[in-house]
């Protein structure tokens, strides 16, 4: 094998492509150089791609390898500092005092989905809960009573004046909810229990887009779960009580990072953007 990759490398010599060449070409470019010279020269062709195939693994694995998670940290936090900390020192002298934020936000755990990111939110705008598929679950205080602690800081000591639940487009914990069979059979420990919050979602999904593909109905479910977790936000007296009062607003969204658009409606239990951008 060694002899007739040597072969080969002269033979790329030969045909002029110069190591200089090969240098300045993309990775793109080198293989495509190769992938003519190899059409040429057939009998090189098994030997040469098992080495390609080799340096390319080897290439995987180093790049794998170079990833340094503590250093990551360290980088970001500096980035941050430096480009936002330092340039705003009025606006985080403030948040240092306290905060004050208006908006509540459920969002999922999912990464592609950042809320702070997608709305450019600054700090101090939104007090964030982030979980599996952005669910509220009802009002119970053994159960749920992490999620509920963070419903009664928001809008007792916080006083926000507006709740968001956003749902977004591929979501994998909606997929998971679609997907229990119909006998409720489970394969995990925690995550098919959590989503099934919003089975409401999911039968009514069923009983109406039956005729749907599998995927348009988790889109509608990852919509409809949506109004079942702002139903279940009237569940918690103090969020009831402030909507009554109208001193708090409850509203649903939907972000789809495939078409790169944003869907937000009102607490009316049905899909009626009032925008959609």
């Amino acid at each position: 094998m060694g002899s007739s990759f040597k072969n080969c490398i002269m033979l790329c010599c030969k045909t002029k492509v110069s190591r200089d060449d090969m240098a300045t070409d993309s990775y793109e470019e080198a293989i495509a150089r190769l992938t003519k010279l190899l059409s040429q020269k057939a009998d090189l062709q098994g030997v040469a791609t098992a080495k390609i195939n080799q340096i390319t693994a080897d290439l995987k694995a180093a790049d794998s390898k170079s990833f340094d998670p503590d250093e990551r940290v360290k980088t970001g936090f500096i980035s941050f500092k430096k480009e936002k900390y330092e340039k705003n020192p009025a606006l985080y002298g403030e948040l240092a005092k306290g905060q004050s934020p208006k908006f509540m936000v459920f969002a999922c755990s999912d990464s592609r989905v950042c809320p702070s990111h997608v709305l450019n939110f600054q700090p101090g705008e939104a007090f964030v809960v982030r979980n599996i598929a952005n669910m509220v679950p009802p009002y119970d205080k053994e159960k749920y009573s992490g999620t509920g602690a963070a419903i009664e800081y928001a809008v007792l000591h916080l006083k926000v004046e507006n709740i968001v639940v956003i749902g977004h487009s591929c979501c994998g914990g909606i997929k998971g909810l679609m997907s229990i069979p119909a006998d409720g059979t489970t394969a995990t420990e925690f995550i098919e229990q959590w989503v099934q919050i919003c089975t409401p979602a999911k039968s009514k999904v069923i009983a109406k887009a039956s005729s749907l593909d599998f995927s348009e109905q988790c889109t509608n479910c990852e919509k409809e779960s949506v109004n079942v977790s702002l139903g279940n936000l009237l569940t918690y007296p103090f969020v009831r009580e402030g909507v009554v009062k109208k001193t708090l607003a409850l509203k649903g969204a939907h972000y789809n990072f495939v078409k790169g658009t944003f869907e937000l409606w009102n607490l009316d239990f049905k899909i009626s953007p009032i925008l959609s951008v």
